[in-house]
């Protein structure tokens, strides 16, 4: 069996879940999974684990960094923040006038760079007592979702005609695209909801170097050995991979999350067993 990572690049309409699912049926193989989803209505740089081992080490890929381009619509309100919600055009205000390029950049400079606290839609997957938050909005039952802490590293105005606004967006993991097109329209004074979005890239992955999901073949999957190449490993004999499978530990130093090898596959993640004393144990058997 292989393991390794696929960058599909996902189309507007079917799930992340529907991209896996037709994924599995093209390679035969059940065990898939993706890291970090996708609107149904956007696309982009979709990565996904492919075999046991790959889906053992998604933890490790948690906190990449991702880059979007997004398509935001000022003047109008959204319930979702994105198309698919109900769309409600918002009447000017006495005194409104259109937001020149330079407004928009001082306001996402002051109030969007950096480490900010962001709200989460309230139609997202984020589950509220052990419920998905869109299932209890569409069911007419309210949710007040805490603000999150949130990293965005940059936000560049791409081109701007008013009402259409174009933004290169690249934040840390758990960031929102359709709370910031949101939350810059209620600044902007004018509302806005995001009209289009495109993940372009995912850690060092680029969406150009993403295949079309019809066109999957297993020629396209990044071995194991090739994407881990930037973690701690160590290689380990097989009395030693045989030790830790069975949760004894080893002479070897190690850094915490290193990846022991044998055989060309990864076996575990190493942590130190104790203050240095030359032991590492498994944190996690892959």
């Amino acid at each position: 069996m292989r393991h390794g990572f696929l960058l599909i690049a996902k189309p507007v309409g079917p799930t992340s879940h529907d991209c896996v699912a037709h994924v599995r049926t093209l390679l035969c193989e059940r065990k898939i999974g993706h890291l970090g989803t996708l609107d149904p209505a956007a696309e982009g740089l979709l990565v996904l684990a492919v075999g046991a081992k790959a889906l053992k080490v998604i933890e490790l890929f948690a906190d990449l960094s991702k880059e979007y381009t997004a398509q935001v619509c000022l003047g109008t309100e959204s319930t979702t923040y994105d198309r698919e919600g109900v769309l409600s055009v918002i009447p000017p205000k006495p005194g409104w006038q259109k937001p020149q390029k330079e407004d928009i950049e001082r306001v996402i400079r002051d109030r969007f760079l950096g480490t900010i606290e962001q709200t989460p839609p309230a139609y997202s997957a984020i589950k509220v007592a052990g419920e998905r938050a869109y299932r209890k909005m569409r069911q007419g039952r309210g949710v007040d979702l805490p603000p999150r802490t949130v990293e965005i590293t940059a936000c560049d105005v791409l081109a701007y005609r008013y009402p259409d606004l174009t933004l290169r967006v690249a934040c840390g993991s758990g960031t929102y695209i359709r709370s910031l097109a949101h939350d810059l329209g209620k600044l902007l004074r004018c509302g806005g909801y995001l009209s289009g979005l495109q993940r372009t890239k995912v850690g060092d992955w680029n969406i150009e170097d993403a295949v079309a999901p019809d066109r999957v073949a297993w020629g396209h999957v990044l071995p194991l050995k090739d994407v881990l190449v930037s973690c701690a490993k160590i290689e380990l004999t097989q009395e030693q991979a045989e030790d830790i499978r069975h949760g004894r530990d080893i002479p070897v130093e190690v850094k915490p999350d290193t990846i022991a090898w044998c055989d060309d596959l990864p076996i575990a993640l190493l942590i130190p067993s104790g203050e240095g004393n030359g032991m590492a144990h498994a944190r996690k058997v892959l």
